[in-house]
């Protein structure tokens, strides 16, 4: 009886269920050089950077690591605190799983201020960092998206439109509804698209529609409020950071942008572009922030020339 017992708890013990692990895929040789993509959110997900580009930078020679964070779309975790910690902890556990030393981070959106936080608290564990259409000032970014869309309300002109932007503004910078609203507007008005993509693009996401992949991008819709309920860094700058990452620690930090993105300003990535130099930004024609599927070729150029 006492053996029953004691097998059944280490069988219990053993088992892994959903909720306690992440979704992770890897591409490429586990010799080549590390790459990982950390997702934008919250309520985000790899899906998309999995189904598009991973594989084609697996060719260039990385060994291209896609997760997604504890609590977003394929990771299920109910209790998920969604925190940047809690992303830290996966993160190693990421490195320990596939016996990292030092790795290239690829931060996208949001991903971006996860990866740049990363950096600052583990730099030995950061080859460079690749800053995708990554978020650096978040308040900076609302307050563009509500001027851009206040002028093209008064353009119109829409009266509605523009007594919800005046009631945004009054909400509680620190929220995740302030942010989800900002966020709202912007995607009404098309700042994440492309308006005339070409034809790798389109090939790109006619491709991603029929397939299977695309079927399991579900996302958690109680990410954002948990984050803010738990997380205290929730509308920040990390231009200092990425300053201190560069000057002091010596990580390469290159930055690659969409001239189309609508959620930047045009002065936010000039003071960006100063800040990690010239040769080390691109700032890309006929891109929106999914930049990595919008202009691949020139993504993937960019990234391989910088990190190899």
């Amino acid at each position: 009886m006492r053996f029953t017992l004691l097998l059944l708890a280490l069988l219990c013990y053993g088992v892994s269920t959903p909720a306690q692990s992440l979704y992770i895929k890897t591409f490429g040789k586990p010799d080549s050089t590390p790459l990982i993509f950390i997702h934008g959110g919250p309520a985000g997900s790899a899906v998309h950077f999995e189904a598009t580009t991973a594989q084609k930078l697996a060719d260039k020679g990385f060994y291209v690591i896609v997760y997604d964070r504890r609590g977003e779309c394929r990771s299920v975790d109910a209790n998920a605190a969604l925190t940047y910690e809690e992303a830290f902890t996966d993160l190693n556990n990421i490195y320990r799983q596939y016996k990292l030393t030092k790795a290239n981070l690829v931060g996208f959106s949001f991903g971006g201020l996860v990866t740049t936080l990363f950096a600052e608290k583990y730099p030995e564990k950061v080859q460079a960092i690749v800053l995708c259409s990554a978020l650096f000032a978040q308040q900076a970014t609302y307050n563009h998206i509500l001027d851009t869309v206040t002028r093209i309300y008064q353009q119109k002109p829409d009266t509605a439109k523009l007594r919800e932007v005046a009631l945004i503004k009054q909400l509680d910078k620190k929220s995740a509804r302030y942010r989800s609203e900002c966020f709202r507007l912007a995607s009404e008005n098309g700042f994440f698209r492309v308006a005339h993509p070409d034809i790798e693009a389109l090939e790109i996401s006619r491709a991603y529609d029929s397939s299977a992949l695309k079927q399991t991008d579900v996302r958690n819709k109680n990410a954002p409020e948990r984050f803010y309920k738990n997380e205290t860094r929730v509308n920040i700058d990390v231009q200092p950071v990425l300053a201190e990452l560069i000057w002091e620690k010596h990580i390469p930090v290159y930055g690659i942008y969409g001239k189309v993105d609508g959620i930047f300003s045009t002065g936010m990535l000039h003071h960006l572009e100063a800040l990690l130099g010239t040769k080390n930004f691109r700032y890309v024609d006929n891109s929106s922030h999914y930049l990595y599927a919008d202009q691949q070729t020139v993504f993937l150029d960019n990234v391989t020339r910088w990190l190899k």
